[in-house]
């Protein structure tokens, strides 16, 4: 069995995450092609991070609704990154998931691994008694797929691989401020809404529980045990 290090950042800055995460794939990458230093163990990152919008490489930025002073005065910042998906919001509240697994010591290639990330958060929020599932033609995890106009979207995937090795992740809205879902378009959809656990429950839902649930779920589904 893969032994993965796991890591919760609690709160930290977006572009301190992102250059952890390079680091760390970057040396995963080395490994893997030079053969003469020591093996890295894959991580897995728990982080929340302050107000932040973050557009993929193939996203449109007309899809972020706000201009820069706006953007200030709402204390958000906004990064163009290398990951795949349109644009996403991330902020406190919201459990935000980077693996950087080299997909080839889990056997899968990378439809299979964004399944397993979105079967995870979809168990994990069966434990919670919200029914999720995925969405024809979309990543991410959903509720109320049959009813186009109550459809609504609780986790954002949007990854990058490279020499098999991942990078970014998802985002679980637990607590999260929904309020700023509607200074964008998220991920490029102008007609379908956004949630939370919160929302959905109807009370404030425990990020420590809902992290342990989320890790175990991660665990069993690809096959991994903590270093």
């Amino acid at each position: 069995m893969t032994r993965v290090k796991f890591i919760d950042l609690g709160l930290r800055d977006y572009k301190e995450a992102w250059d952890l995460q390079q680091d760390i794939q970057d040396r995963l990458i080395r490994a893997k092609t030079s053969g003469n230093v020591p093996d890295p163990l894959p991580c897995l990152l728990f982080v929340e991070h302050p107000h932040v919008y973050t557009l993929g490489k193939s996203g449109k930025e007309n899809n972020l609704l706000i201009n820069p002073q706006f953007l200030a005065s709402i204390n958000a910042t906004y990064y163009k990154t290398d990951r795949g998906g349109d644009i996403t919001y991330h902020g406190p509240g919201q459990i935000v998931g980077y693996p950087i697994f080299d997909l080839d010591m889990f056997g899968i290639g990378v439809k299979k691994y964004i399944w397993n990330l979105e079967e995870s958060i979809i168990l994990t929020l069966a434990a919670f008694g919200i029914t999720a599932e995925r969405f024809e033609g979309a990543t991410g995890v959903w509720i109320d797929t049959r009813i186009p106009a109550r459809s609504r979207k609780i986790c954002a995937i949007g990854v990058k691989v490279s020499r098999g090795i991942t990078m970014h992740g998802f985002a679980l809205n637990v607590n999260t401020t929904l309020e700023y879902f509607r200074h964008i378009n998220p991920c490029g959809f102008t007609d379908k809404g956004v949630t939370s656990m919160e929302k959905e429950l109807g009370t404030l839902q425990s990020m420590q529980e809902v992290k342990q649930t989320l890790l175990k779920k991660l665990s069993s589904q690809f096959g991994f045990q903590l270093a």
